[in-house]
């Protein structure tokens, strides 16, 4: 019964809420009052996600290393498959505030109390899942285009990437499988997870009007996830320290987005 609750939540008819169209305006009016969201409450949201850019900072360090080098930009990139699961936190000061509730930051923890949290763990156990396997296929791409030994250095990693065959091979099918990954993120988890801290819908019913959304607004939505890659990819490359800014930007901006294209 519990397993059937994860799935359906709590109502015996799934909910099937209206999808609105929404364009590039909208995506920059849901970018303003994710700022908005985290400027009202910054340390706050600085204290949730300040965790990722130090994981990042030590892994990093980890990977210094000549033998784990391949894998500092998929790791990179691997932060956009994580971050819907990351940002539940964020969903909820934004609930909260949009409700004029009190904000304080230990209320982002409140989702471990919500009914829909093994919905949301069940979700958030499939991008786990997700980045694990995109971080086996990239080295596995790497293994076959470059070969299974580590680079000398730093300079002969860049060297050899950008200026053999073999370097540009690995560019263009790294990124491609990369994007099919980010792709089905987007797809299941950008409207999924903001719903589920809003609504006890279940799991399939999250995921479906997640899928919904992207498919009435295939454009938009595109263009939603080239402005969540870049932020992050921006906010990693100092040392991972800019994330502490991107993530709950971009997790407060989610929380709009969910609002703006999801009838209530």
């Amino acid at each position: 019964m519990a397993s059937f609750h994860v799935i359906a939540g709590a109502s015996e008819t799934p909910e099937n809420p209206a999808i609105r169209k929404i364009g590039i305006g909208d995506l920059r009016q849901v970018l303003v009052k994710g700022w908005q969201d985290f400027a009202a409450f910054p340390s706050q949201a600085l204290f949730i996600v300040l965790i990722y850019p130090i994981v990042g900072f030590v892994l990093l360090q980890l990977a210094i290393g000549n033998a784990t080098l391949p894998m500092i930009f998929p790791l990179v990139a691997g932060f956009a498959l994580v971050g819907p699961l990351a940002a539940v936190g964020l969903y909820e000061l934004s609930r909260r505030r949009e409700m004029g509730l009190d904000t304080q930051w230990t209320h982002a923890f409140d989702v471990l109390k919500s009914p829909s949290i093994f919905a949301i763990a069940a979700l958030g156990l499939v991008l786990l899942i997700l980045f694990s396997i995109w971080m086996v296929s990239a080295q596995s791409i790497y293994m076959a285009l470059m070969g299974p030994y580590p680079p000398d250095s730093i300079q002969s990693f860049i060297r050899d990437v950008l200026t053999t065959d073999a370097g540009w091979m690995l560019i263009v099918v790294g990124n491609a499988v990369g994007f099919i990954f980010a792709a089905l993120v987007l797809t299941i988890g950008a409207i999924s997870f903001p719903m589920l801290v809003d609504r006890d819908v279940g799991a399939a019913a999250a995921v479906w009007t997640s899928i919904r959304v992207v498919f009435a607004n295939p454009v938009t939505m595109a263009v939603w996830g080239f402005i969540v890659g870049s932020l992050l990819l921006l906010g990693s490359l100092p040392f991972f320290i800019g994330l502490a800014v991107v993530m709950p930007l971009l997790g407060h901006a989610s929380w709009h987005l969910y609002r703006r294209v999801v009838g209530r």
